[in-house]
């Protein structure tokens, strides 16, 4: 299916020289870049999730086995999120590339076309293998809307405002998140598979956009400017940018891995706690969404907070900070057996509230790449680290009992510390980095 042709031509921005300081002070093309991106990632975040949150109930449907703890479960469902997160990386490269190609809306419209026809379709799914190849085409469109959609707001947004326009837009996908606790909540006793088919709606956003969001006048130039001679993938792994591109992948890999670890494994260690035994399998699912629900609630304040230790100490210590956070909250979390009580209304939320590190990489990686490499680098980079958060996520599932993934849990949120260490040193965008004097790549 070809989406429309655009037809609203572009708005002009607010006059050179004049900085941007109030919101009404925005021209149309701002507004409408922002909205199209954060609405971009709202659906991005409904569509990731909601495998995560029906994943035992319905691998177990699909595989014939009598509970959610089975082994077989285990087994199944983490390598289907595994292959969720190895598309999620691949992705973020193939549209990255897109994007630098073609432009930053178009390259948005497909990747929401993309993950919304195949969550789509998880809802068909008759064999576990089947759900894997559906979950691993979506998450191609996942990943490249990670890039696309904060480089688009980066070239159009005021510099100043970064580490705001950074928790505005993570806070849409913690948004789209809860809509998918909602989801799983309202149609608790409905058959899980039925969950998928709210994640066609994003479908529909891709008609506004290629009808109202042009592409940025920052892209237009450069690739005017480099007339056919634009750099290829591999100029990332040259020169100057090397180092950059090698720190940003150690920095993304670790944190995503411990990260992911914890959104999936958590809601398994939850459903599996033996106070819950005699609960029935809508209860625990319920239990299971709201503490999602809390999580992701308490990490839109983690967003907010994380945008202002960027204004305060800059983006590399405010990140490593966070890690180091990150680290203290899952330690304390699971170095002992902890009641569901616990868990639900303070020790999750803490280690919810620390995600918020993931929204200062939305303004923080893609400006240290050249112009037309920087949906590439910064797609390539943030989501490479979607394929070692997959086999982490297979491999730290291995330290678990059945039933009991405290250990795993544990084990994974070491990978913050490193993860601190290396974020140290990255270069601040503001600065001259290398990656930044090596625009001329582009330019």
């Amino acid at each position: 299916m070809r989406p429309p042709e655009q037809t609203s031509p572009p708005q002009p921005a607010p006059a050179a020289g004049r900085e941007v300081r109030r919101l009404r002070d925005l021209s149309p093309t701002q507004w409408k870049s922002g909205i199209a991106a954060w609405l971009g990632w709202l659906f991005d975040g409904l569509d990731m999730h909601l495998y995560t949150l029906v994943a035992a109930p319905f691998v177990m449907q699909l595989v014939g086995a009598d509970s959610t703890a089975d082994a077989l479960v285990k087994e199944k469902s983490s390598w289907i999120q595994a292959a969720f997160l190895i598309g999620w990386a691949l992705g973020g490269g193939f549209f990255g590339r897109i994007g630098d190609l073609l432009g930053r809306s178009r390259a948005l419209c497909l990747t929401i076309l993309t993950y919304a026809l195949f969550t789509g379709l998880q809802s068909v799914a008759q064999t576990w293998w089947q759900l894997l190849i559906f979950r691993f085409i979506a998450a191609l469109g996942i990943g490249g809307e990670w890039a696309v959609g904060s480089c688009l707001l980066s070239e159009t947004w005021p510099t100043r405002w970064r580490p705001w326009i950074a928790a505005v837009l993570q806070t849409g996908v913690n948004i789209g998140v809860l809509g998918a606790c909602l989801t799983v909540n309202l149609m608790a006793s409905c058959p899980p598979r039925y969950v998928f088919l709210v994640g066609v709606l994003p479908a529909l956003l891709v008609f506004w956009i290629r009808r109202n969001v042009p592409e940025p006048e920052e892209w237009r130039d450069a690739k005017t400017r480099a007339a056919r001679r634009e750099p290829g993938v591999r100029e990332l792994f040259r020169g100057e940018v090397l180092p950059v591109t090698l720190k940003v992948v150690a920095v993304c890999a670790l944190s995503l891995t411990a990260w992911w670890a914890f959104m999936f494994w958590q809601a398994q260690h939850l459903r599996n706690l033996p106070e819950l035994a005699s609960w029935t399998v809508p209860q625990r699912e319920k239990i299971v969404a709201n503490a999602v629900f809390l999580v992701i609630s308490v990490s839109i304040v983690g967003n907010f907070a994380a945008g202002a230790l960027a204004r305060w100490l800059g983006y590399r210590w405010s990140v490593a900070v966070m890690c180091a956070a990150f680290f203290s909250a899952m330690a304390l979390t699971f170095a002992k057996p902890r009641t569901a009580d616990a868990l639900f209304w303070f020790w999750f939320p803490a280690v919810g509230f620390c995600s918020g590190v993931f929204g200062i990489f939305t303004m923080f990686l893609p400006p240290l790449f050249p112009t037309l490499l920087r949906t590439t680098g910064a797609g390539f980079c943030y989501n490479i680290g979607r394929i070692a958060a997959a086999f982490g996520t297979v491999f730290f599932g291995l330290f678990s009992q059945v039933g009991d993934f405290r250990h795993a849990l544990l084990y994974a949120g070491v990978l913050f510390i490193p993860a601190a260490v290396i974020a140290l040193l990255l270069p601040e965008p503001s600065a001259r980095c290398p990656a930044t004097a090596a625009t001329a790549l582009a330019d």
